[in-house]
């Protein structure tokens, strides 16, 4: 069949362009793997500032289970869990700490959106808690629900998909309220607390957290019901090196699948001379799956050993705050927490 000569032309442009367009997708990707086992340390981008995610203990050590999240990749590709130093980061700069190689990751309890993914050069990798945008009050403000704040001052982080939440929740229920935008999630908590503000909105999570480290005084505070958003939060890295991509995706996994098979940092030697075909893939014993992500065999083992299963994880650093599972519970206990086959 001949071709017009427009549907001719059109074609020579496309295939004109094509190399073009083939050569900028196929831009050679930073080795990030590379980079860190040559230093010896992961770069860990985090909050700093958050009990049970990210926050030094009296020894100076962080505790949380963003933290633990970074302990567990370092543990993969370099086989120490201690090999990590935190990089504290605020909501504002985090994006351009990992943008800029400050940080090899960033797991800062940030939510997975289609517009960061999208058009920050960045990926979310996993989702190591599943939350949502809630409200404190002071218990003696007498407000139950977040519909009573109608016209309230409200004490929120610029930049932050909690900022938009409130902004779509107030307007979508023809409320009114003014914004105290203040940086620094300490100085909004002093805000809260000095009664610049009606009410405080974050991740729930973040609220819950706020409350326990209130000790004694918790009781003043109250976390309201409702939960106005979907805040996946989780791991970045950034886009196009697919293969720490993959380290840190499959750390996850790995510690949600030990979870599923009873392994944890206790027991998880013992399960050595096990049988059963996807735990001597796990032990790293068949399946060269350590070869494939280019870590050794033995990566999960360690990851269990060193840092824990996700239970293990999530009960050393979220428990005490008095926060149930819930949707991070694994799927065959009715949460979201689904690790996909290592085979």
């Amino acid at each position: 069949m001949r071709m017009t000569s427009v549907a001719a032309a059109a074609l020579a442009v496309a295939i004109s362009a094509f190399p073009a367009a083939q050569q900028a997708s196929a831009q050679p990707a930073a080795d990030t793997m590379g980079a860190i086992k040559e230093r010896g340390y992961l770069l860990c981008g985090v909050a700093g500032n958050n009990v049970g995610f990210s926050l030094p203990d009296s020894q100076g050590v962080m505790k949380g289970i963003d933290s633990d999240t970074c302990r567990a990749v370092a543990t993969a590709i370099l086989g120490n869990a201690d090999k990590v130093r935190f990089v504290n980061t605020t909501a504002t700069n985090r994006f351009t700490a990992l943008q800029s190689g400050e940080v090899d990751m960033l797991v800062r309890s940030t939510t997975w959106t289609l517009g960061r993914e999208a058009a920050l050069g960045l990926e979310f990798a996993a989702v190591n808690f599943y939350d949502g945008t809630g409200f404190a009050v002071k218990t003696a403000s007498g407000v139950k629900s977040v519909k009573e704040l109608d016209g309230a001052s409200v004490c929120v982080q610029p930049g932050s998909t909690t900022e938009l939440n409130l902004t779509d929740y107030f307007r979508s229920n023809g409320m009114k309220f003014t914004p105290v935008v203040i940086e620094s999630i300490e100085e909004i908590r002093n805000a809260f607390i000095s009664g610049r503000c009606d009410a405080f909105t974050t991740d729930a999570s973040s609220l819950a957290s706020f409350r326990f480290s209130q000790g004694a005084n918790a009781g003043q505070y109250t976390i309201l019901p409702e939960i106005i958003s979907k805040e996946p939060l989780g791991s970045m890295v950034r886009k196009g090196d697919w293969k720490f991509f993959d380290i840190v995706k499959w750390t996850h996994f790995a510690q949600l699948t030990a979870e599923e098979l009873g392994m944890t940092s206790r027991n998880v030697e013992s399960f050595v001379d096990n049988n059963n075909p996807e735990i001597q893939r796990f032990m790293g014993r068949s399946g060269d799956l350590g070869k494939m992500l280019g870590v050794p065999a033995d990566w999960a083992v360690q990851v269990v050993k060193q840092v824990g299963n996700y239970a293990e994880v999530w009960d050393r650093n979220i428990t005490p705050m008095g926060v149930q599972r819930g949707l991070n519970n694994l799927w065959n206990k009715g949460g979201l927490q689904y690790p996909p086959p290592m085979r």
